[in-house]
């Protein structure tokens, strides 16, 4: 079959989509995985990039070529396979928490409604995603994505050209970059960002691979997300490091540095960025419930509505917390499963096994 330019940018785009959650939309996770090591954070975004043009296709092309068969075990062996599709659904649960305080956190901080009603909001619209049913989905947050990176590229460009004297004084702010580390060393923060994401992501991009025509399609969605999402990384991470002493204290640095250049743009930001959030806790809630339940059943609503209840009720704790905890351990984790997968197809193109 013949590949689609189209459906290549539908791919990408909702690629790109499931980084999109709280953490990237808000700036905190660019904040502490990257920004807070300073001009380190540059070479940070490369290993970034070269980590996931490396992993990422390699796992949608998987999701074409081996269809419903369990990736984990495709990739990892039958045990520590076993682990991680046991592992999966948890480490999505506890995104969902992250994703839905984050939700919280930024229509307290820029419209000062509650931060339970915020949170909510959040939990109900996921639901209302997860009974629409995935491929719907997949046509929503395909555009919520590159609405984002196109947004986050206007936001690090205009303060690249305003701001620019204050990369020079990036240094003066040790204290306040350190405190948001979460782990001393740069290199380790490089590629536990990596692994969190593709392993927490893998059954994601593994159905989003079924959903290419052509093997051909899943690499390039693949390859064209990955190259717009790290050049969105890069121009916040240097944005932000031109008001390091201000961002490094922000529950939402993306919505303070928008506020900065308009507070009307600031408004529009904060629906988008919502919609990113939204974007990534619908992606999670379907990882989770698939794991345990017929989808398009009644059982499964059921079991997803008590998903988000309970996400609802854990992601009232602090943001800033959440988000630095639980994606170093999750990070962690996940470096042994992006091992497997170099490992595995490593071994496909030398010939050194079958499958």
């Amino acid at each position: 079959m013949k590949s689609s330019k189209g459906t290549v940018i539908k791919i990408a785009g909702a690629y790109v989509a499931w980084v999109m959650g709280s953490g990237f939309a808000t700036g905190q996770e660019i904040l502490q995985f990257f920004t807070s090591y300073g001009y380190t954070s540059v070479i940070l975004v490369g290993m970034n990039l070269l980590g996931f043009l490396l992993i990422g296709p390699m796992i949608l092309q998987a999701g074409f070529e081996n269809g419903e068969e369990s990736h984990f075990q495709y990739f990892c062996g039958k045990r520590l396979g076993t682990f991680y599709d046991w592992f999966l659904p948890v480490s999505m649960f506890a995104g969902m928490v992250i994703l839905i305080s984050g939700s919280g956190a930024t229509l307290q901080e820029y419209y000062g409604l509650n931060h339970y009603v915020g949170a909510l909001i959040m939990a109900a619209a996921a639901l209302t995603a997860y009974i629409a049913g995935f491929q719907r989905f997949i046509k929503v947050v395909s555009f919520i994505g590159p609405a984002i990176i196109a947004f986050v590229v206007v936001i690090g460009v205009v303060t690249l050209c305003r701001d620019a004297d204050g990369l020079a004084c990036v240094n003066d702010y040790p204290a306040e970059m350190q405190a948001k580390q979460p782990v001393p060393f740069a290199w380790l923060s490089g590629l536990l960002y990596i692994s969190y994401n593709l392993c927490g992501g893998s059954k994601y991009y593994s159905a989003l691979g079924r959903s290419a025509n052509t093997a051909k399609e899943a690499l390039w969605g693949a390859v064209i997300g990955t190259i717009a999402l790290m050049a969105a990384i890069l121009l916040m991470n240097c944005a932000m490091l031109m008001d390091i002493g201000q961002t490094a204290v922000q529950d939402v640095p993306t919505l303070f540095l928008t506020r900065k250049i308009s507070y009307s743009l600031g408004a529009v930001f904060s629906i988008i960025l919502i919609m990113g959030i939204f974007s990534s806790c619908s992606a999670m809630l379907w990882t989770v419930s698939e794991r345990f339940v017929e989808q398009g059943t009644r059982k499964s609503y059921i079991f997803a509505a008590c998903t988000c209840v309970a996400a609802f009720l854990l992601g009232l704790l602090p943001f800033a917390q959440l988000v630095g905890k639980i994606y170093t351990v999750l990070g962690y984790i996940g470096l042994v499963f992006a091992a497997c997968v170099i490992y595995k197809r490593v071994m496909r193109i030398t010939g050194r096994n079958g499958k």
